[in-house]
């Protein structure tokens, strides 16, 4: 990974915070109201299991998860690179009269910036197109996970990434390739009419380069799910098949959207 596309991408998520917190896709007065952001298939995994257990959220942007699963009783440290973002979950942990931490960090600089170990590890949906090296990502996990803690994952599925969904057909790799991505996005996810057009950088991940990266860290699989629908309409060409899943491609013939894993230590 050069520095180049870290301070670049950097700056986009900085650029897409300012435009985040006012989307409706982000429903934030909502949020304020008691609204969480979570979704069932998370939500599902996660319930009862997380009052009073440190949860450690990687790559949080500004924060509602982590907020959302700090009001169901746990203890949680945020992270993300983006000090706007970060700035912003700050404000709102102080609105909401929260006791949650938000640090920022790039995932590979965390062991400098953060101490200490965690019973629970949470990412989701749209972290890992944008790390080079899943290795020294399993690597962070690993270092702050607690003996017989858990680390849960929900994320869009490689196959679904495969694709260009403006025109859709099969527009990029499956498996990984150390050269990234590289595109200027207009608008983005949340709010596509917004005014921002910013140079960006990611990279493919197949599913087996996630599970043998966690496995080198000796951690063990305790659940392995794939889901024929996505909780976000954040993809062109998206439709609802009912209250809260949106689904690309043939309605008859799903390809995957989302997969889960959970590892223990």
């Amino acid at each position: 990974m050069k520095q180049q596309h870290l301070d670049t991408n950097r700056i986009l998520w900085d650029k897409k915070t300012e435009i985040h917190k006012n989307a409706e896709f982000y429903n934030l007065a909502g949020f304020l109201k008691g609204d969480t952001s979570l979704k069932e298939i998370e939500l599902t995994a996660l319930k009862d299991r997380i009052a009073g257990k440190s949860v450690l959220h990687l790559q949080c942007h500004f924060g509602q998860d982590s907020l959302s699963l700090a009001r169901m009783g746990a203890q949680v440290t945020g992270i993300d690179f983006s000090e706007t973002a970060i700035t912003l979950a700050r404000s709102l942990n102080e609105q909401l009269e929260l006791n949650t931490r938000f640090v920022v960090s790039d995932i590979y600089s965390l062991p400098k910036n953060l101490k200490g170990q965690f019973d629970v590890i949470f990412t989701s949906y749209g972290v890992l197109t944008w790390l080079p090296d899943l290795d020294r990502w399993a690597e962070i996990v690993a270092h702050f996970l607690k003996p017989d803690g858990f680390f849960y994952i929900a994320e869009f599925h490689p196959t679904l990434y495969m694709y260009d969904h403006e025109k859709q057909k099969i527009g990029y790799r499956y498996f990984d390739h150390i050269d990234p991505y590289e595109e200027v996005e207009q608008g983005t996810y949340a709010d596509t009419k917004a005014d921002i057009a910013q140079r960006e950088y990611f990279w493919s991940h197949s599913l087996a380069t996630v599970f043998q990266s966690l496995l080198k860290q000796k951690l063990q699989v305790v659940d392995f799910q794939e889901f024929d629908f996505s909780p976000y309409n954040c993809f062109p060409n998206m439709k609802e098949t009912e209250p809260g899943r949106f689904i690309y491609g043939d309605t008859n013939n799903r390809m995957p959207h989302i997969f889960s894993l959970e590892m223990k230590k």
